[in-house]
């Protein structure tokens, strides 16, 4: 009886203290005396930090007031999030430094270019980027940020004048305003005031999507290197302009995990990273380990995460002269929660990241000279690594899409690589290059090491095991090609004043216009073309006319019998050449070599109404990359049926509905099997596979590995079934070009990206199999022999009749993380050629 008394007091006294609203001086360091000038995130919004989960709005409008009470910090906005909110950059340091502050930006760039070698670095301040939240439902960090920038605006004496007179801190108090708004609202309507930590109660389950994406679901700590988000853009935009010495990402991990902070896994390092970064990250870690235990908190280091992947915001800083550094708190997911630490509420989280936010700095200030020389002599042996380097260049396009390699290069651009134009067209190691649609990148370069990180491919590691992907060469992203060059004979000028695409129509015609389908962009014409009402018709075979050989799948639309006469179609067709970047060609006759304009072999392309599946049981952020392409890249309509309302929404005027990866029942296969037979078709992804075979939609043949555990113990088990994950590599297929899948695809090999383990035989047909993976499909990244076995020959791609439908699937991701521009058009050919498969 008296145990059970003393755990139910202890309990009592847990909650008693949980329910209690913590004052600032819970975060702040006792020894330090604030400036009562600055004002309090009480002052300012009502509620002392950690009591409410700080909405985006509040934590811009304490931010700004901050800068506008101190002369430590400078507010800047980089611009907006899809949902219009301010992506915000503090600038804090001292006073003086201040006023020289675009002298000491200058002076800290310069260490990183050739031949800084005579900088003085004992009396030039060290950077530091600290950004908090890319995931909106880990908040503890931006709710730190409130803590931690009035402790740099306020604090007093000494210390910290030393402090900012020797750095300059970049403070990005929210990487993700979208997420972080969301989950607030989330957290702050779900919460009671007798605070309730019971795992299942409602305010610790958000609704689907959860907080933790952005506006179109992406997981933007993915982006670093891709740059396709505007977030990622302010603060990749940021990072070059600054080369900060150290980043660090505050993150939130499982409810029963305590807190971790960087080195990760040893063997999990990319080989182009140095062995000194690591060690570097290791002695701040030790800054990190006093400073938390000096408050009783629990942590761990090098286990679970890795700095493989360079699109990670802990990885990234790792190939450009920086330390990246990750820490992962354990999250209460709303104010308090039962724990198998104990009860952890919010407030204790908060203080977590606030004081290894602090024991940055204090790493940063005292090993000051040490990181400023590792980052010069970063870019000084890797300049010494390009000059010795046998290639030269890296030059790549597409002759017959210039959109996707000017979106490579604009991510080159945007990571601050010089690149310069093709001298002439040329045939370079058997693959053609147009001089408008290609680029030379010189390896001679500062960012040496970040072109190599993106270039390369590559297939043999020291462990099996992977966080994040493995692979993300680029130009097999964008499927285009690609070789490297022994000299610079084939670069013309610098580009310095990097222009957008044009598109126009050669001339006004009385017959027809054609464009071919392989720049990027044409889905988008063809879908205003046909939201207009305009005829069009797509060529099912080649053909030549007037000396212009036209491809597969070129669109053809006719003068006569449309809704506006030939000089209206002509204005507005050249908008639509203009607003999609592509070339239309006005043709004269209907004779060709080859089929006619008028022969059957021209199918009509019906208006299309697309519907997707969203909402619990769908993977968000498949969904996301789906209507983030249709929104923002092809000017699209497409509706989200959510998943609990699908039972009751008349499905009849789609044409076309997506399911990306998740999980449905037997409900909506009836349902969709109905709305197929009438005509409709149906486009599934990945793990849909199995619902597709099981609901009879598809009959599909899986091939299965027959591994068994063999000398592997207890504790190898993890390790064991973790090497036969396939986190993301890419593999080569070979395309039947003549199939309307593949229309647009100039060359019969395609780079597809791949993270499942669903593999599919073939059907006995060739001509049932337009996508099928080679007998040597590994072209980067890490995959397990035994997977690598069941790969070979297998198809990714399916397509049957049911009905007057169709039902198609893909067991690849078409539209990876925004950057795989190479096969988007896949979807897009389901999408308007559907019914010609």
């Amino acid at each position: 009886m008296k145990k059970i008394l003393f755990l139910l007091t202890v309990t009592i006294s847990l909650n008693a203290y949980a329910q209690e609203s913590v004052g600032l001086d819970y975060y702040l360091p006792q020894d330090v005396t604030y400036d009562e000038s600055i004002p309090t995130p009480k002052s300012i919004l009502g509620h002392e930090v950690g009591e409410w989960h700080v909405t985006h709005d509040k934590l811009m409008f304490y931010m700004q007031t901050l800068a506008k009470a101190s002369d430590r910090i400078t507010i800047e906005n980089r611009g907006e999030t899809f949902e219009e909110r301010p992506i915000l950059l503090l600038t804090i340091t001292s006073p003086k430094n201040h006023q020289n502050i675009e002298q000491i930006r200058q002076e800290h760039v310069a260490l990183t270019e050739n031949g800084s070698i005579s900088t003085d670095i004992d009396n030039m301040p060290i950077v530091v980027y600290q950004g908090f939240s890319i995931h909106g439902n880990e908040p503890s960090g931006s709710n730190a940020g409130l803590a931690y920038a009035y402790h740099l605006a306020a604090a007093q004496g000494p210390e910290i004048e030393e402090l900012l007179n020797n750095m300059v801190i970049l403070l990005d108090p929210s990487f993700n305003p979208d997420g972080l708004q969301r989950f607030a609202y989330w957290a702050n309507t779900n919460k009671s005031i007798q605070l309730n930590a019971d795992p299942n109660d409602r305010e610790y389950d958000e609704v689907w999507p959860g907080g933790r994406t952005n506006h179109y679901w992406f997981d933007m700590n993915r982006d670093w290197l891709p740059v396709q988000l505007p977030e990622s853009r302010a603060r990749i935009e940021s990072f070059h302009k600054w080369m900060p010495n150290i980043l660090t990402d505050h993150h939130e991990m499982g409810t029963n995990s305590t807190f971790f902070f960087q080195p990760g896994e040893p063997t999990r390092v990319h080989p182009l990273t140095p062995k000194i970064n690591q060690e570097l990250t290791a002695e701040i870690g030790t800054y990190h380990a006093k400073a938390l235990d000096k408050i009783g908190s629990l942590y761990y280091s090098e286990e679970n995460y890795d700095d493989y992947y360079y699109g990670k915001g802990s990885t990234f800083p790792d190939v450009n002269g920086s330390i990246g550094i990750l820490f992962e708190q354990g999250s209460s997911r709303g104010h308090i929660q039962e724990s198998e630490n104990g009860i952890l509420t919010f407030p204790f989280t908060i203080r977590n990241q606030f004081t290894t936010a602090l024991s940055t700095i204090e790493a940063a200030k005292n090993m000051r000279s040490k990181i400023l020389r590792y980052q010069r002599d970063f870019y000084t042996s890797a300049a010494k690594e390009a000059a010795k380097s046998k290639t030269k260049a890296i030059i790549f396009g597409d002759a017959k899409d210039a959109a996707k390699a000017w979106h490579l290069a604009e991510i080159l651009n945007r990571h601050k690589i010089k690149f310069h134009e093709l001298s002439n067209d040329a045939k370079i190691d058997g693959k053609p290059f147009k001089k408008e649609s290609s680029y030379v990148v010189p390896m001679n370069q500062k960012n040496h090491r970040l072109i190599k990180a993106m270039f390369e491919k590559r297939t043999t590691f020291t462990d099996s095991l992977f966080y994040d992907i493995s692979a993300w060469t680029f130009p097999l992203a964008f499927n285009i090609d690609y070789t490297e060059s022994t000299s610079l004979t084939n670069a013309g000028p610098e580009i310095t004043d990097f222009q957008p695409l044009n598109g126009r129509v050669d001339q006004q015609s009385n017959y027809a216009y054609l464009f071919e389908w392989h720049e990027y962009y044409t889905p988008k014409a063809l879908n205003t073309i046909t939201q207009k009402g305009i005829r069009a018709k797509v060529a099912k075979s080649r053909f030549t006319l007037q000396g212009k050989t036209y491809d597969y799948g070129t669109i053809m639309v006719p003068v006569q019998n449309q809704n506006m006469n030939a000089t209206d179609l002509y204005t507005f067709l050249s908008k639509v050449a203009q607003d999609s970047k592509i070339q239309i060609t006005a043709v004269g006759t209907g004779l060709t070599k080859g089929i006619d304009l008028g022969s059957n072999d021209f199918d009509p392309i019906g208006k299309q109404k697309v519907a997707m599946l969203v909402g619990e049981g769908i993977r968000s952020y498949d969904a996301g990359e789906i209507w983030h392409l249709f929104d923002t890249r092809y000017d699209m309509k497409i509706t989200k049926l959510d998943t609990k309302d699908f039972q009751r929404t008349d499905l009849s005027s789609y044409t076309d509905i997506i399911i990306p990866s998740g999980r449905l029942g037997k409900s909506e296969a009836k349902k969709l099997k109905e709305w197929v037979k009438d005509g409709g078709t149906l486009i599934g992804y990945r793990n849909v596979a199995n619902w597709l075979n099981a609901n009879d939609f598809l009959k599909l043949t899986f091939k299965k590995d027959t591994l068994v555990a063999k000398n592997i113990s207890f504790e190898q088990r993890n390790d064991f079934s973790g090497a036969q994950v396939t986190g993301g590599a890419i593999f080569e297929a070979k395309l039947d070009r003549s199939h309307p899948i593949n229309f647009g695809y100039s060359k019969d090999r395609l780079s597809l990206f791949r993270n499942t383990n669903i593999y599919l035989e073939p059907e006995k047909d060739s001509y049932d199999n337009p996508i099928q993976y080679t007998n040597n499909p590994l072209q980067s990244g890490y995959i397990s022999e035994e997977n690598l076995e069941l790969i070979k020959n297998s198809v990714p791609f399916k397509v049957d009749r049911m009905g007057k439908g169709r039902v198609i699937l893909f067991t690849d991701n078409t539209n990876f993380r925004a950057f795989w521009y190479g096969t988007n058009k896949l979807l897009m050919n389901a999408i308007f050629f559907g019914g010609l498969m």
